[in-house]
């Protein structure tokens, strides 16, 4: 697993229906702090949360550029993403 500073990739959504992918510690907790995080706004071609997790962001999505660090509230999933998928979310596709 890649890690960053001790910190594993994560797909965190929220009670208000945000995707978003950055650094941190798994928790159980509904507030999580994120490093290098990212926000995606759309996401299509047949791929799921879990997929976005899994495989990436593809071409069809749509992802904002890295902020520093955020503080999340009302977390409803925390999951463990793959080095291929901090790969491309780290790639910037939305251009």
């Amino acid at each position: 697993m890649t890690k960053k500073n001790g910190n594993v990739p994560l797909v965190i959504t929220t009670a208000h229906r945000g995707v978003f992918f950055g650094y941190g510690n798994v928790t159980q907790e509904k507030i999580i702090r994120l490093t290098q995080a990212r926000m995606c706004v759309y996401w299509g071609g047949g791929i799921t949360v879990l997929g976005l997790a899994s495989k990436g962001p593809g071409k069809e999505c749509r992802v904002g550029p890295a902020g520093p660090a955020i503080t999340l509230q009302d977390v409803t999933s925390v999951i463990e993403a793959t080095p291929e998928a901090a790969v491309k979310w780290e790639s910037q596709p939305w251009a």
